[in-house]
């Protein structure tokens, strides 16, 4: 039986025709069908619509036959309010036909966010963190601490109210906290020199206090603390410095006698 079907004139004129058929129906569908629904060969240009208000994009791009939606809001004081100041895809672009335009608008207000914490987070998580919430990192300085990269303080603390896009600068450690080093002979120098000797030896100066001295020039160490001869490298160091001894004379002159009257009874010198 299966031997009949397949030697069968009928059944290779069937199998031809359902070749047949099937490539005419892939035609169709590729050459008719998916262009109508894709609108093949249509196209618009992205009309500009920056630098115009919202109401005179919405119009223009109406009459282009695209849609629109305002995709962010931000402040910028060269537009007025309302004012489209971005838009994605750019212009002459081309499109197909009801294509969304995403637009950025110029807020009429500075919006605001509050300040989330940073500190300890490494630098490159701080800057995406402050990027989330519209906030620039401004100035990056750098610190002796142990862990490098980290982020030791952030210049608006965290949970401030500031407008968005303020800038926020960040101190990090440089990651060489973890050595120790000699604390430098700094008594009896200038203020300016103990300063640099420090630093070059990877120490910072914190607290300064000013005390008097007869003996000493002023603007000089006169002690430090704490009083190490070896620290952590980055540590603080507090400095105490002399200062002028200011020495207040007392004018000698005669005595005087103050009476409950008021009157002055200094006595008179008789010059007889």
């Amino acid at each position: 039986m299966i031997k009949l079907i397949l030697t069968s004139r009928y059944t290779y004129y069937t199998l031809g025709i359902l070749i047949v058929v099937g490539a005419l129906s892939l035609a169709l569908v590729d050459k008719v069908l998916m262009p109508v629904y894709t609108n093949y060969n249509e196209g618009v240009t992205v009309p500009d619509v920056t630098r115009i208000s919202l109401a005179e994009a919405e119009e223009l791009l109406t009459s282009y036959g695209l849609r629109f939606e305002v995709a962010d809001r931000r402040a910028n004081t060269a537009y007025p309010a309302n004012y489209v100041i971005d838009q994605s895809p750019t212009a002459e672009i081309i499109v197909k036909p009801n294509r969304k335009v995403y637009l950025t608008v110029n807020s009429e207000f500075k919006p605001q966010v509050e300040v989330p914490e940073v500190v300890n987070l490494s630098l490159r998580n701080a800057q995406i963190q402050l990027q989330n919430y519209g906030l620039e990192v401004g100035s990056i300085s750098y610190e002796s601490s142990r862990f490098k990269n980290a982020v030791l303080r952030q210049s608006i603390p965290e949970g401030t109210i500031v407008e968005k896009g303020a800038t926020i600068d960040l101190v990090v450690s440089d990651g060489l906290g973890d050595q120790i080093v000699k604390v430098p002979e700094i008594i009896g120098l200038r203020l300016p020199d103990a300063q640099l000797k420090l630093r070059e030896a990877g120490l910072r100066v914190g607290e300064i206090r000013f005390q008097p001295s007869k003996d000493v020039v002023a603007n000089t160490v006169l002690d430090y603390s704490p009083k190490v001869s070896e620290i952590v490298e980055g540590e603080t160091l507090a400095l105490i410095i002399s200062e002028r001894f200011e020495v207040t004379e007392e004018i000698e002159s005669g005595a005087v006698i103050v009476d409950s009257t008021g009157v002055n009874n200094t006595p008179e010198i008789d010059n007889k």
